[in-house]
């Protein structure tokens, strides 16, 4: 990774499902995904905590309207990374299911009600200040008006996105929905404002 910034990062081999990560819902047939390369973002700064910091269990809603395009939100003002867009979803709570923890989620930042989750992929990122094991499930169903809790912002997207800067765990799922579509062809831009 250059220098550039959080919108991009380098990989390095990633762990398999670590004790203790969540349950991903569903029957003992439910597929589980896989765990793809970690993703280490902003590599030329230290990490909080060290080495051997804990793993932080995330639940993130992939939601796709009929049309195809893809909803992403800006962090809001006061969290890491404040203004690069991501998928939503927030901390998987102890005892709940990726599921379980993404209804929660979605609920309370955006308001709706989704209907059934579809678990997708799992990324583990390294950003310097903490170690975040992310869960994709696709969401295809919801009810309720999108309201921002957060007061952070949203748009429908389709490849490439035009809202920048992307947060550096959102990059692969632009790749993997670009493999899906059979789109060639950079999935974002790689401008970096100076946000943090």
């Amino acid at each position: 990774m250059s220098a550039a910034g959080p919108s991009q990062g380098a990989t390095a081999p990633g762990p398999g499902k670590a004790q203790g990560a969540p349950a991903l819902g569903g029957s003992e047939d439910t597929p589980v995904p896989s765990v793809g390369a970690r993703i280490i973002a902003d590599a030329d700064r230290p990490r909080e905590g060290g080495p051997d910091r804990p793993v932080t269990e995330v639940a993130v809603g992939v939601l796709i309207r009929p049309d195809g395009d893809f909803l992403l939100t800006s962090r809001p003002r006061g969290k890491v990374y404040e203004g690069y867009w991501e998928f939503p979803g927030g901390k998987i709570e102890p005892g709940e299911s990726v599921e379980q923890a993404l209804r929660r989620e979605l609920q309370e930042e955006l308001g709706i009600v989704i209907g059934a989750t579809e678990p997708w992929k799992v990324e583990l990122v390294d950003y310097p200040h903490a170690l975040v094991r992310l869960h994709f499930c696709k969401v295809l169903s919801w009810r309720g008006e999108l309201q921002m809790r957060e007061a952070q912002s949203f748009a429908w997207q389709d490849l490439p996105v035009q809202v920048t800067p992307v947060l550096p765990g959102t990059v692969p799922v632009l790749q993997w929905l670009a493999e899906e579509r059979g789109y060639q062809g950079a999935t974002h831009s790689t401008a970096v404002n100076n946000r943090q």
